[in-house]
């Protein structure tokens, strides 16, 4: 079964995985991160001007970022990205409502091919 998710993790994971022992967070390593999470998103088919919007935001808020003693920048990187994910898909957890009486009406959307039958 294809999932977008996972796939998605996984070539995070190698973003992360190439920032791996640097002290600082400097804007050449930010820019070559930047590129390929600019390059995940847009395979994800998420819309360019959402990506630009989000790499803008996380790069500015990375960008010199001082690293603690016990946090690589690596960890650092998937924090900004998780928060700026979080604040982009709406910033709070919405649990789905279902009526107690009668049936729910859903509608599920997604690419084909995206394990929406599934």
């Amino acid at each position: 079964m294809y999932n977008v998710f996972e796939e998605l993790i996984q070539k995070f994971d190698r973003v992360v995985r190439n920032l791996r022992g640097m002290g600082k967070l400097s804007e050449k390593n930010m820019e070559e991160s930047m590129r390929e999470i600019r390059r995940v998103l847009l395979d994800a088919d998420v819309h360019f001007k959402v990506v630009k919007d989000f790499v803008s935001a996380v790069q500015s808020k990375a960008l010199g970022t001082d690293v603690a003693g016990s946090v690589t920048p690596g960890q650092m990187v998937v924090k900004i990205v998780h928060d700026e994910m979080v604040r982009l898909l709406g910033g709070a957890f919405v649990p789905l409502r279902f009526h107690p009486a009668e049936q729910t009406v859903m509608m599920l959307v997604g690419l084909q091919g995206s394990g929406k039958t599934t």
